[in-house]
């Protein structure tokens, strides 16, 4: 067996979040995409947004490389298996290019992959140059490909730009300040997929703007190593799970689901917001997403709410997540006072807030064993459920998170990583 696969590779950077790595990532996938060759997309870090814009571009799901989250090992694995198949792969990074332990540079050094440098140039002239000259120089283990800048004002302003750069950078690219080019956000990040009408045009915009220039020259093949993973008790053999799964519960990692599938789970999807009744399954998977968006829709099905109240009662494992969480609460409010009754299988309410409430990296000790996620969310509970564990955040500052256990129902706003301890994670959902 060929334990070493060499396909061509890109990591998509910045110096700061903001700058345009999405869109500038969808258009490399889908420009590649359209000279006929199988492109394979990542998302340095925990995001469930940015992977839906990136799947729509390159035609294939798109996986978290996460060094602390998933390990060395998982990430290594992730990244073999795809250059099995690839013409190219490309990876968006998160934060600016050092942000973070570890950051993206790190993921990009590990794994020998050039970087190329996306830069907002819209309020700069000469000063592009020294940014750029920065970011090649600030660790001399990188290895970089080239530098876009986006959000170009003129020709003219693509000019300065370009003669700003310090010698060494061999490819240039550009992006215009272009409406059709930006990607709309919201309280969490990017607009999901499914809900920008256009979106498909907007990549297909981008890409062309790309097409004649050198920054979509392919880089050259890096060697993608196997880890060698060890395969999984399948566990799960015979267990049926109902997995939330549409516009109100898409925070999904695939990595999840594909554990599941390894541990010899049946997955079955359905929706709480138009579905009146569960997929017959011994276990329930309620992932986070935006049910605040929803609560008048989640709230007018009442059989739906029914069928996951009668699941619990049977004693029958119920896994929420960040939003799945706050769905089997007895209220959810909205920004706007708006507020609609809930599941009501978890005693308690929640408010969304203005701001961020929480965010991080966070582990969790529980009798199964360690795991690992994030959290992120702009909501407010109390519950008078007594929290089994609290989660321990990364960073210093960050604030614990409850986990709650009521029956075979367990509850957190941590969305958890099943790939952090995969021998453990069948516990969930074993009946």
């Amino acid at each position: 067996m060929n334990t070493v696969r060499h396909c061509p590779a890109l990591l998509i950077a910045a110096p700061a979040s903001g700058q345009g790595k999405t869109t500038v990532t969808a258009a490399l996938a889908a420009y590649h995409r359209s000279q006929g060759r199988h492109v394979r997309v990542f998302k340095t870090g925990p995001d469930f947004l940015d992977p839906m814009i990136l799947e729509r571009a390159s035609g294939h799901p798109v996986y978290q490389l996460d060094l602390w989250m998933g390990g060395e090992a998982h990430c290594r694995e992730l990244l073999y298996q795809a250059a099995t198949g690839a013409d190219l792969i490309l990876i968006e990074g998160v934060m600016g290019l050092f942000d973070g332990t570890p950051s993206s540079a790190d993921l990009a050094v590990l794994f020998g992959v050039p970087v190329l440098a996306v830069i907002d140039a819209s309020a700069m002239a000469q000063t592009f140059g020294a940014v750029a000259y920065g970011l090649m120089h600030y660790r001399a283990d990188v290895k970089f490909f080239g530098v876009l800048a986006n959000r170009v004002a003129s020709p003219n302003h693509a000019d300065m730009l370009k003669e700003s750069l310090p010698s060494g950078i061999g490819r240039f690219g550009t992006l215009s300040r272009d409406a059709e080019l930006s990607l709309p956000d919201r309280h969490l990040g990017l607009v999901q997929a499914q809900e920008i009408a256009d979106l498909d045009q907007r990549i297909a915009h981008a890409a062309s703007k790309l097409a004649e220039q050198t920054c979509v020259a392919l880089p050259e093949p890096v060697a993608f190593a196997t880890a060698n993973t060890a395969t999984p008790q399948r566990k799960l053999a015979n267990v049926r799970i109902a997995v939330a799964r549409d516009a109100a519960f898409s925070f999904l990692y695939h990595a999840n689901l594909d554990a599941l599938h390894a541990l010899g789970a049946e997955l079955e999807f359905f929706s709480p917001l138009t579905d009146t009744q569960l997929p017959a399954a011994n276990s329930l998977y309620l992932p986070g997403g935006y049910p605040e968006l929803y609560l008048q829709q989640l709230q007018a099905n009442t059989a739906m709410r029914d069928a996951i109240r009668s699941h619990h009662a049977a004693n029958k494992p119920i896994f929420a997540e960040c939003g799945g969480m706050l769905y089997l609460l007895e209220t959810l409010t909205d920004a706007q006072g708006n507020q609609a009754k809930m599941v009501g299988v978890l005693p308690g309410h929640a408010v969304m807030q203005k701001k961020l409430a929480n965010l991080g990296m966070h582990s969790v000790s529980q009798p199964e064993g360690e795991f690992r996620g994030h959290t992120f969310h702009h909501s407010a509970m109390q519950t008078s459920c007594e929290p089994v564990a609290t989660t321990t955040p990364v960073r210093a500052r960050g604030k614990p998170e409850a986990v709650y256990r009521k029956g075979r129902l367990h509850a957190s706003y941590l969305h958890y990583y099943l790939p952090s301890n995969l021998p453990a994670a069948a516990h969930f959902f074993t009946p």
